[in-house]
């Protein structure tokens, strides 16, 4: 099975597309892994990314196209894979469209992740973490026991991520919706897309994705 995950920063999709590897046992990929595995591997298409890396560029669409097209030509893609953070953009998804349909494959399922954005920045900017062993707490949703000591480890002092501010998640956020929209329309207008609600737990939104996909083994 073969999907994509869209949803905001910090919706959950890295978390989500972590269960479905593990319980589905198809693999995670991520543009980023992926492009710095093809750069140290030293592929042709690597050296390529490295040279425009190299000069402060972004790495442009065919090269992206050309990493994902030989991931997914390894043998552990074989039986599936998971799409994170890829495509951003109506020229991406007919670029991917384009590329799975000379290898024979398709994309079974596109699956949007959404949360309002109010609840959603609340989540971000309430994000804290322990200095020491990195467990995760919230302001608001899981806060330690003792507000000065990390119920893991016994550490005293806690960080928060300098661009975990409202204005930066708010600028984020537009950028996303600017380039999210038209995929929005582009997957659901092929009959590829299914929303879930972000707002629900780890465990509830997992049950979403999972009667999403469970529908389609039936279907197909």
């Amino acid at each position: 099975m073969n999907l994509v995950l869209l949803g905001p920063p910090g919706a959950g999709k890295g978390t989500q597309a972590k269960l479905i590897e593990d319980t589905r046992k198809i693999v995670q990929l991520s543009t980023g892994e992926m492009l710095r595995a093809a750069v140290a591997a030293g592929s042709e298409i690597g050296q390529k990314a490295k040279l425009v890396m190299e000069r402060g560029e972004l790495v442009s669409d065919d090269i992206v196209n050309g990493i994902i097209s030989d991931r997914i030509d390894e043998k552990d893609c074989q039986s599936g894979f998971i799409l994170d953070g890829f495509p951003r953009t109506v020229a991406q998804a007919e670029a991917l469209d384009k590329l799975l349909a000379g290898k024979g494959k398709r994309l079974d399922a596109v699956i949007e992740i959404r949360i309002d954005d109010d609840k959603l920045i609340e989540r971000i900017t309430g994000r804290f973490t322990c200095a020491n062993c990195g467990e995760g707490y919230h302001d608001v949703f899981k806060r330690p026991k003792n507000d000065e000591i990390c119920d893991k480890c016994g550490g005293t002092e806690f960080k928060r991520r300098a661009d975990d501010t409202v204005e930066t998640v708010r600028s984020r956020l537009k950028a996303y919706h600017a380039q999210t929209a038209p995929l929005i329309s582009y997957y659901g207008d092929r009959g590829k897309l299914s929303t879930v609600d972000g707002l629900a737990s780890i465990d509830g939104v997992a049950q979403q994705i999972e009667e999403v996909l469970t529908a389609i083994e039936v279907r197909d």
